[in-house]
């Protein structure tokens, strides 16, 4: 019996062999990126890479999928390991940081990219090179109770006002609301072309389609 059974049911064996042969770059592995990785692996996706020059911190274990021992070690790698383990994917890992200078070098084999990069310079150097190659992108982040799934055309960069900001306030169930919202919008693009957009809000749990 397959390892994803139960998704090739609900999704049919047509979309599961597109998602299986579609090659993505996730940008950022820490909250978001790391378990929209996990997700996408679980969900049958099968050529996967994940950029993020970061370490394992203690802070980190209670919103993404790391565990004590990990503490010091590269996300990246870790987070290939331990999908590999899981259920035999492997995750292309690459521990590097991503500049306006290195994009075509690491995001050359995309056919779509991720970004939940934390930081506004690395989200702006991923946004112009998927504008620049037409290569579909999907841009998540958080923000207190609030989130937004948005593709690259609509997409606006934000300030770097926050960007250095070390104590954030961060709900593990928001995290993984919009991990599932990302990973759904991921999916129906490749099955059905249509780029959505959303916003989700934790207090009210409420998902909302944006419309820009």
């Amino acid at each position: 019996m397959s390892i994803f059974f139960h998704e090739q049911l609900y999704r049919t064996n047509a979309v599961m062999a597109k998602l299986k042969n579609y090659p993505i770059t996730i940008c950022g592995a820490g909250a978001l990126g790391a378990n929209i990785t996990e997700n996408l692996a679980r969900s049958g996706f099968d050529k996967l890479t994940v950029i993020d020059r970061d370490r394992i911190e203690e802070r980190n274990l209670s919103t993404q999928p790391y565990y004590r021992s990990d503490v010091g070690a590269f996300k990246a790698k870790i987070l290939a390991n331990n999908l590999y383990r899981a259920i035999g994917t492997k995750v292309d890992a690459k521990t590097k940081e991503l500049t306006s200078a290195n994009t075509t070098q690491l995001l050359k084999d995309s056919q779509l990219i991720v970004d939940v990069f934390d930081n506004s310079v690395a989200r702006q150097a991923v946004k112009d090179y998927a504008e620049q190659f037409s290569i579909p992108c999907l841009h998540a982040g958080l923000s207190a109770d609030y989130a937004e799934v948005i593709w690259n055309d609509v997409y606006r960069v934000p300030s770097e006002v926050n960007d250095d900001v070390c104590d954030y306030p961060l709900a593990r169930n928001l995290v993984m609301l919009t991990v599932a919202v990302a990973c759904e919008a991921i999916v129906s693009f490749i099955a059905t072309a249509e780029q959505r957009h959303f916003t989700i809000t934790l207090k009210d749990l409420t998902v909302q389609s944006l419309f820009l």
